[in-house]
């Protein structure tokens, strides 16, 4: 059965329906000014070599700290996030002519790039379109276009595919510098809850925090105990009711600290797994298969590399079983240019939808057995239990007082169990999902 469906397109915006909690609501799929919404990165990627070969490009050393990762929200899980430490706002779509006239550029709103791509957002981007505009190719503007397209493709994907669904959409502030959008998605037809939240934040880092980053291998140059950071990224975690429908996880981030003698440091991180309650072999050889071709435009050693970071970083040690079937995984990726690890990034971030949206049309109506959703809830318990006690950002949020908990916790099923000593038959389906988790395998050849 083929499965791979190549890119979607975005093929609709989105507005804000006046009304109940900021909800939005799918429009046809051409902008304000008539032409047809782009998917995340829509410039193109080109073939480098050298990626993740740097002197911080990433291996199993680089797991233990993560203070790049956690800052701000921007990890793993607690991507969702934004650990931020700020006032929330509910937020309605502002008017789509808002911000639209550029004042340095005096072009009319029709004929500004930046006002149609924003359009096609979910809200309006955290940086005022002024400062953007103002510096179009630094990489802060860039990658935080790209988290913002890419959040956008991914709540249309889903929106389309559940038939009816609503996010609500909370956009955030953090008084120390920044902020971040979250969309959520409760108890649709389809997604029992799906969350897709970008943050773009700034400000100084701590000693403390400037000390967690040296133990990586980081020489920073402090000025007064403190060191001047912009970091943002986007991250989603999507649990369908279905216990036939996998559940995914992805983020993706850009970190930049400026030293006091005005050298900057820059690093990306990120990465996409799956987590199914049940083995599909189809499913889980398209996934990989979609992340190792997104993969491959950069290099053929990145995909075996970072799936075993996946493997490796998703473990449960106190179950002795991965949290899924893996994916992906990377952090400190410096090298070999920014504009080259960008694109890798930006490639990962356009396979998201193909790689998992086929999977939750293909199962969505599956028929289950009420035993095969306690055994979904049962998984899910498994779930929580590393996102409270080994992911790295969770845990930095929780413990960082005036942290924004909703956030920090939305990546968390609705619903869960946990039951006493439970095990599956032997030679069961559940007791095959076990094996997998327990013994990682390769999908893809």
């Amino acid at each position: 059965m083929a499965l791979h469906l190549g890119r979607l397109s975005a093929g609709s915006c989105w507005q804000a329906a006046r009304g109940g909690r900021g909800a939005l609501c799918a429009w046809p799929g051409r902008c304000s000014a008539g032409r047809i919404c782009r998917p995340p990165g829509s410039a193109g990627t080109e073939q480098c070599r050298g990626l993740g070969h740097g002197r911080t490009a990433g291996g199993a050393s680089r797991l233990g700290t993560g203070l790049t990762t956690a800052l701000a929200g921007l990890a793993g899980l607690a991507g969702l996030v934004a650990a931020a430490f700020g006032h929330v706002q509910r937020a309605e779509m502002v008017p789509k002519s808002s911000g639209a006239r550029s004042s340095s550029s005096g072009k009319p709103e029709e004929e500004d790039e930046l006002a149609r791509r924003c359009s096609c957002f979910m809200a309006l981007p955290v940086t005022d379109l002024r400062e953007l505009r103002g510096r179009p190719s630094d990489m802060k503007t860039k990658m935080e276009l790209l988290i913002l397209e890419t959040q956008a493709q991914v709540c249309q994907a889903l929106a389309q595919v559940d038939g009816g669904a609503r996010f609500s959409v909370d956009r955030w502030e953090r008084k120390e510098g920044g902020g971040g959008i979250s969309c959520v998605l409760q108890d649709g037809h389809v997604f029992e809850k799906a969350g897709v939240s970008v943050s773009v934040v700034h400000g100084n880092l701590s000693e403390e925090a400037a000390k967690q980053m040296r133990s990586r291998g980081k020489i920073l140059k402090t000025k007064d105990g403190k060191l001047p950071f912009s970091a943002m990224g986007v991250s989603s975690v999507i649990h369908p009711k279905n216990p036939h429908a996998p559940t995914i996880h992805f983020n993706y981030r850009y970190f930049e600290v400026e030293e006091a003698d005005g050298n900057k440091l820059w690093w990306f991180g990120g990465g996409c797994d799956l987590t199914p309650t049940y083995l599909n072999q189809e499913d889980a050889v398209h996934f990989h298969r979609t992340l190792k071709e997104a993969c491959d435009q950069h290099g053929p050693d990145l995909y075996p590399k970072f799936k075993k970071w996946c493997d490796d970083y998703f473990f449960i040690v106190h179950r002795g079983e991965r949290r899924g079937i893996g994916g992906i995984f990377f952090d400190d990726l410096d090298s070999p240019s920014k504009e080259e690890v960008f694109r890798f990034v930006q490639s990962c971030a356009q396979a998201v939808v193909p790689s998992y949206i086929p999977l939750v049309k293909k199962h969505c109506d599956d028929s289950f057995t009420p035993q095969e959703k306690l055994w979904q809830q049962l998984r899910r318990g498994r779930y929580v239990e590393f996102n409270l006690v080994y992911d790295r950002g969770t845990k930095f949020g929780l413990f960082t007082p005036g942290s924004r908990i909703e956030s920090i916790l939305m990546s968390l099923p609705l619903t869960a169990r946990w039951e006493y000593m439970h095990s599956p038959p032997e030679n069961s389906k559940e007791a095959e999902i076990l094996e997998v988790l327990r013994h990682p395998r390769d999908w893809v050849h």
